[in-house]
């Protein structure tokens, strides 16, 4: 396994962090009285938007599993629509699976949302990026032995690294603690914050670290 492709990996991934950090210093700077559990809707707004912004940008520059075939603008075209319609599909999905586990259905309605959405972001998002809108390399990436790149085994890291990190984040909730970052959804979306980051550091290293074990083979 080349360690270039492990360097660029990192990399991105770096970034990727610097991201989530940034949304979190920067509109201190522009934003008065801006904090992640004060004003936690906009944060995760904010949020969402970043790293959503530097994973297409970094999709793009980097293309990561381009197939050698070119496609036309109008494949393109309907390939971005899919993605969209697949973004938005998992943001509905991810809502109704967090009110299923127990979040408010009427009351705090947008509070869940922008959650379903920023956990969208971190997992659904990338596989858009990685794999594009083809169900069917999504099972195969998340199946046993299935990936077949380093992008791939950092996908599968980094996603269930964010779901863990969502539902551990939800353990405080209930407890009779009384702090503010025990509203609804702020532990939760912290702890897939902190997931998806573990998971972006973790996977190049866990990948270093066994990249003899992964051959990757074609099939």
């Amino acid at each position: 396994m080349r360690e270039a492709g492990i360097r660029r990996l990192l990399a991105a991934n770096l970034l990727c962090a610097l991201s989530i950090i940034l949304s979190a210093v920067g509109p201190t700077f522009f934003l008065d009285g801006f904090t992640v559990v004060g004003t936690h809707l906009p944060w995760l707004c904010v949020c969402s938007v970043c790293v959503g912004s530097l994973s297409v940008t970094l999709h793009l520059v980097l293309k990561p599993n381009q197939s050698p075939k070119r496609s036309s603008f109008a494949h393109k075209i309907s390939r971005f629509l899919k993605c969209c319609i697949y973004f938005f599909m998992s943001c509905i999905l991810f809502h109704a699976i967090i009110v299923l586990y127990g979040a408010p259905l009427i009351e705090s309605v947008t509070e869940t949302f922008l959650f379903a959405v920023l956990l969208s972001t971190f997992t659904t998002l990338q596989c858009l990026c990685v794999l594009g809108p083809n169900i069917q390399t999504w099972i195969r990436v998340f199946s046993k032995n299935g990936a077949m790149s380093i992008w791939e085994s950092s996908l599968q890291i980094t996603t269930m690294c964010s779901i863990l990190g969502a539902w551990f984040g939800a353990f405080p909730i209930p407890l009779d603690w009384d702090r503010p970052w025990q509203v609804w959804p702020i532990s939760c979306s912290l702890g897939a914050t902190f997931g998806y980051m573990a998971g972006l550091i973790i996977a190049p290293l866990w990948i270093h670290w066994n990249r003899k074990q992964l051959t990757y083979k074609s099939r």
